[in-house]
């Protein structure tokens, strides 16, 4: 099983803004989107229903390196960095596909909670087996591995 999930998908005009590029909450959804398809794939979301707990955002940090536009191809690389007690840390690169010039760097600081009552939750082990972790040290290597 690879650590890395990637998510392909097709720039369309309703994603322009007015400056004729990819609006930047775009890249936003992208990043959500690819994040909910890989704990899908994984079947967290089945387990976390199972124990009442969610995941919640708790900061997103994203920094645009270059513009994207209509009918590019794009890939949304993402990946999990590290588990702490109720902290979980994505990366994500998203990426033109037919050059792989990287367009973002991205990652975002997701809490785990108790779906009831809000509070704080552990993350249980049974969570963090479901996707392994790719370390900052690792990251290069897991993301040559891809090509």
């Amino acid at each position: 099983m690879t650590k890395i999930f990637c998510w392909d998908l097709i720039v369309t005009d309703e994603m322009i803004d007015g400056n004729g590029h990819v609006n930047n909450v775009e890249y936003l959804r992208w990043m959500q989107e690819a994040a909910k398809q890989h704990s899908e794939s994984r079947g967290c979301a089945k387990a976390m229903k199972a124990m009442g707990a969610t995941w919640v955002v708790r900061a997103h940090r994203i920094e645009y390196l270059k513009p994207c536009f209509s009918g590019e191809h794009i890939r949304v690389l993402t990946w999990i960095a590290s588990f702490r007690r109720v902290k979980s840390l994505r990366k994500y690169r998203i990426l033109r596909r037919e050059d792989h010039v990287l367009l973002v760097e991205a990652e975002t600081d997701w809490i785990y909670m108790d779906r009831e009552s809000g509070r704080l939750k552990s993350i249980p082990p049974e969570v963090v087996a479901l996707f392994g972790v790719v370390p900052e040290d690792k990251e290069e290597e897991a993301l040559a591995a891809l090509n």
